[in-house]
């Protein structure tokens, strides 16, 4: 059972940073993407930043050159790195891995974190 655990949010005003961290624990199969998802208030939740096995990274366009995802697998932790915040990145925030169900599986399953408060006003 894999289980991921989100920390780092809280209240910040425009342009200041936060870190978030996820641990995760459990085995995570191979062809693994590891993401950070946020849903604001009244809207869908959306991608902000993936990386995968290879180090490959993606960004929402909104987040791009703002924030940074990083994984430490000695650590079993995934992080995010958001400067300049902005009042339209508030949200929950949700930490996301994408494995195989098992090693020599062709399937894939998902795994969500409960999630952690961003809140940025003056």
């Amino acid at each position: 059972q894999v289980q991921l655990v989100e920390s780092g949010g809280g209240l910040v005003q425009p342009g200041g940073s936060l870190n978030l961290s996820c641990v995760t624990s459990g085995s995570i199969n191979g062809d693994s993407t590891r993401a950070w998802y946020r849903q604001a208030p009244g809207r869908k939740r959306e991608e902000v930043a993936a990386i995968n096995d290879g180090g490959d990274t993606r960004y929402l366009d909104a987040v791009k050159d703002r924030f940074t995802i990083c994984r430490v697998d000695r650590l079993n932790t995934i992080y995010l790195q958001m400067n300049d915040l902005k009042p339209e990145d508030t949200g929950i925030y949700y930490c996301y891995v994408l494995d195989r169900s098992s090693p020599t599986s062709y399937t894939y399953r998902t795994h969500w974190g409960q999630g952690t408060q961003v809140t940025v006003a003056s």
